[in-house]
């Protein structure tokens, strides 16, 4: 992990430093250095920020602290992010409503049981490109969004998150961030303003385009479930159980792909073993599998990650129809 880590930062630093002491003058060099920086973003998230907000990065508390601010560099909150993904997608995951990884809100139908507008239809074809929006998100407003929502929720409180302090900090590292990766190229950087600030959305875009192809495949797919709570807000089955209807392996042996995203081509074996570190799934994987099999559980995994992405969009396409699903 220290490797991996080192491997990561230090190319997603390159481009950057590269970029502003004017080593690069070309322009088409200039936009492959930033989706470059954004490939490489995707990369951290993946595999650094997502373990060490799991705990899982090291069993050292303050390194999993320190290493999971990562998320900070590439424009996100690593205190939202920690309620958003690790307490509701990883506790309710698939459930409408609760889960916001199926909750883009109304451009997007990811889920039966939300509701159906007629441009659903042709989310197949338009989804991909919101993808490449994802953290644009982060940079602007999602983050003081959802902090305003954790605390009506009451999730900030059972989080002993202090809401003015994480308002100052979001607001501070909004500023940070957009000094380092937008300011200064702009001082720096021996190109027409609108150049530089095109690079940088071409940044993000690739980045968002990226996480939105490796986590959709996960839970978005014709072989997962979206259970719904009864009158009493409970779910059929118990957490781990859950887990396996509602979340798909795919590529396991694929290893560039696994060492890139950080493990999360299986996807079973991080919702069953989120505080674990990625290095281990593979060798997890055939035991889970063995295990699953034995109570005759569902253990949902496609051989490729093209299987996968074409298996989400045929998922989106049917999404997109006004009828239901399935439950």
């Amino acid at each position: 992990m220290f490797w991996k880590s080192f491997i990561l930062l230090t190319a997603y630093a390159i481009p950057y430093v590269l970029l502003i002491t004017g080593v690069i003058t070309n322009v088409w060099l200039m936009l492959a250095a930033w989706m470059f920086m954004g490939a490489t973003m995707s990369g951290i998230g993946f595999s650094i920020m997502h373990d060490a907000n799991h705990g899982a990065y090291s069993q050292n508390k303050t390194i999993n602290k320190y290493m999971g601010y990562v998320i900070n560099l590439v424009g996100g909150s690593s205190v939202n992010w920690k309620i958003q993904h690790n307490v509701l997608h990883h506790t309710y995951t698939n459930v409408e409503g609760v889960d916001e990884d199926i909750d883009p809100g109304i451009l997007m139908r990811l889920s039966p049981h939300a509701k159906h507008y007629k441009m659903h239809r042709l989310q197949h074809i338009y989804g991909w490109f919101l993808y490449s929006l994802m953290t644009f998100l982060w940079i602007t407003t999602k983050d003081f969004r959802q902090l305003f929502r954790y605390k009506k929720m009451g999730l900030t409180k059972a989080q002993n998150v202090n809401v003015g302090w994480q308002l100052t900090k979001l607001a501070l590292s909004k500023v940070v961030y957009y000094t380092i990766f937008l300011a200064i190229p702009l001082l720096t950087i021996a190109a027409p303003w609108w150049i530089i600030v095109i690079h940088f959305i071409a940044m993000h875009m690739v980045a968002g385009f990226i996480l939105g192809i490796v986590f959709q495949p996960a839970h978005v797919m014709p072989t997962t479930q979206y259970p719904l709570p009864d009158e009493e807000g409970n779910l059929e089955n118990d957490w781990a159980i859950h887990q396996l209807y509602t979340t798909t392996n795919f590529s396991p042996n694929n290893w560039f792909l696994n060492w890139y995203v950080g493990g999360l081509n299986f996807q079973v074996e991080h919702h069953l073993f989120p505080t674990i570190c990625h290095v281990h799934y593979k060798k997890l994987s055939a035991i889970v599998r063995k295990t699953a099999e034995e109570f005759g559980l569902p253990y949902h995994q496609q051989p490729t990650f093209w299987k996968a992405i074409s298996l989400h969009a045929s998922m989106l396409k049917q999404l997109g129809q006004p009828e239901k699903v399935r439950a």
